[in-house]
């Protein structure tokens, strides 16, 4: 308004210039319209050509604001905000402007202007905060939005909002579901150009980014600059509740829930829920049965990758885990991260209710489990017996036995388990794996416990003690069979003769004498036996193997048993003792020699004791 005002009031003043001036012959003509004026007059008359364009600038600007294009071009119908513009916009396909360095061609002379500064490398607007350059104006303006907190770009429909027009554009796609970028090769639809980029790589096998320190290489630069902080021990993440720190904010995110206790990923087929995605995903494998990861050696297949690296760890013999304190050596990093601990004393597992701490997570589970000890709680019930348990997992699993549920299937013999632990356990019946070794011999075994106990071997451990003699066992169940020695218990019969036997094997064993069966032959001369113990001893004569040597004399034995009994010759012990006089004999055999030959003192009366023939 204001510049409409000076025009008309310019236009005026020229009007009585003109009127006082009549008859003076103009001599100097303006280079705007060509009008002539006296001299005077000209210099008024072209401040009018100043208002006007300061007028028509001002209008062009306002648009800017208000998105009003009031040049048509008649081609396309597209409005343009100003008149120049009608001649940069053409649909003829010409790009008149090409590099001289790469060949690319541009339709307007300022994009060949912009392109020309990737060859010469300038950058000639500068951020006056931090002094970071770019090579166009645009891309100035938008960092400066980061010092200023600007975003100008808002969503229309949840009101967020953006630095960038462009992200405002990609954000709307959430609402719409707008994937506009689809994979030429499987469809696969994206809502932005970088995402589909990324997938083609896939298919291509492109890894443009590489390690400078190692030369592994990846098709995302974000994974090259977490793969990265491995090399430089960068952990920019930290836990605000225990301070732990993290390379990845994924790995932030999933500890977090340890705290907080969520678990926003459930199994549809049995309920149980994970705090992160990838639990989930090879629980599932469990119900589903699939196994993806496969031997390229033996063709054995597992469903996590893990199990398959270690699997192939046999094959290999590789143990490229060492610790450099003693040498030894390890498959799995945990293993050697567990090992490590025996020199250090470090226990980084303790129990926020009696800080007891512990080198081995396992060990403070276990520990947690006897946590009534502490608190007593148990807030679980079973509603069919009223059994409590402390852990909800506990009870579903004690309920499977009166529902008689059995969600896990072998899927090679069809048998059924109520625990996933069993069905894992029976699984290596048919693979053969024995993923327990002991660190001590290298002898490996399919179930944890067994190991445990072979341990005991190489500690001397005897944790069961007879509560009648004393005597201590490595192994519950040696401490169960013990203990029928006192009772006198045999609870296994046999139904063809009535013998009973105090453990299940020997009945089987002594089954075979009436079925005549010897499953165990050697392979040397034919040889059967009905226990395999037997064969294993028997084959000892063949190979001249006795490895049971006694420690004082030297001799060795094909048998342990024959091992004890000659060292009883050094020692003395005479442990088979008759009931009736008191004798002590070194070997059972001798004792049952005694009583049948009625040599005893005590077996008749002094007036019925036998007369010798004269």
């Amino acid at each position: 308004l204001e510049v409409t005002q000076g025009i008309h009031f310019m236009e005026r003043t020229i009007c009585l210039w003109t009127h006082i001036c009549i008859g003076k012959k103009p001599h100097h003509c303006c280079s705007d319209c060509g009008k002539s004026f006296a001299k005077q007059d000209l210099t008024i008359h072209e401040q009018i050509h100043t208002l006007e364009h300061a007028s028509k600038t001002l209008k062009s600007h306002q648009r800017n604001h208000t998105g009003e294009g009031p040049y048509t071009f008649f081609d396309c119908g597209k409005y343009l905000k100003q008149s120049g513009a009608q001649t940069k916009h053409k649909h003829t396909g010409e790009k008149p402007y090409s590099c001289d360095q790469c060949g690319k061609s541009f339709s307007q002379s300022g994009a060949l202007t912009t392109h020309l500064r990737i060859h010469t490398g300038e950058k000639p607007y500068s951020c006056d905060q931090c002094g970071k350059s770019f090579c166009q104006s645009g891309d100035l303006t938008t960092h400066q939005r980061i010092h200023t907190g600007e975003k100008p770009y808002s969503c229309d429909q949840c009101g967020k909002s953006f630095s960038r027009s462009g992200d405002r554009i990609t954000h709307q796609r959430i609402h719409t579901g707008e994937k506009p970028y689809s994979c030429d090769q499987c469809g696969k639809s994206f809502s932005r150009s970088g995402k589909l980029t990324e997938h083609q790589r896939i298919h291509t096998g492109v890894k443009p980014y590489s390690c400078d320190q190692c030369g592994r290489s990846f098709n995302r630069s974000g994974e090259l600059t977490e793969h990265q902080r491995i090399h430089t021990g960068e952990k920019p993440y930290s836990c605000e509740h225990c301070g732990k720190s993290f390379y990845r904010s994924g790995h932030l995110t999933e500890h977090q829930r340890i705290h907080t206790g969520e678990k926003p990923y459930s199994c549809e087929h049995c309920g149980k829920s994970f705090n992160h995605s990838g639990a989930l995903t090879k629980h599932q494998r469990m119900h589903t049965g699939e196994k993806p990861y496969s031997c390229d050696q033996c063709g054995k297949s597992f469903s996590q990758s893990g199990a398959l690296t270690r699997h192939q760890q046999i094959h290999t013999r590789e143990k490229p885990y060492s610790c450099d304190q003693c040498g030894k050596s390890f498959s799995r990093s945990a293993d050697l991260t567990t090992h490590q601990r025996i020199h250090t004393g470090e226990m980084p597992y303790s129990c926020d209710q009696c800080g007891k701490s512990f080198a081995h997570s396992r060990s403070l589970k276990k520990h947690h489990k006897t946590k009534h000890k502490h608190t007593g709680e148990k807030p679980y019930s079973c509603e069919h017996c009223g059994k409590i348990f402390n852990y909800s997992g506990a009870l579903t699993t004690h309920l499977r036995i009166h529902t008689g549920e059995k969600p896990y299937s072998c899927d090679q013999c069809g048998k059924s388990f109520s625990q996933s632990g069993a069905l894992t356990t029976h699984l290596r019946i048919h693979t053969g794996e024995k993923p327990y070794s002991c660190e001590h011999c290298g002898k490996i075994f399919k179930y944890s416990g067994a190991l445990t106990t072979h341990q005991r071997i190489h500690t001397g451990e005897k944790p069961y003690s007879c509560d009648q003699c004393g005597k201590s066992f490595s192994q519950s169940g040696a401490l169960t069979r013990h203990q029928r020695i006192h009772t006198g218990e045999k609870p296994y019969s046999c139904d063809q003769c009535g013998k009973s036997f105090t453990r299940d094997y020997a009945l089987t064993v002594h089954q075979r004498i009436h079925r005549g069966e010897k499953p165990y032959s050697c392979e040397h001369c034919g040889k059967s036996f009905t226990r395999d113990y037997a064969l294993t001893v028997h084959q000892r004569i063949h190979i001249g193997e006795k490895p049971y040597s006694c420690d004082q004399c030297g001799k060795s034995f094909y048998q342990s048993g024959d091992l004890t009994t000659h060292q009883r010759v050094h020692t003395g012990e005479k442990p088979y003792s008759c009931d009736q006089c008191g004798k002590s004999f070194a070997h059972s055999r001798s004792l049952k020699k005694h009583q049948k030959a009625q040599t005893c003192c005590l077996s008749f009366p002094s007036s019925l004791a036998p007369v010798p023939d004269p």
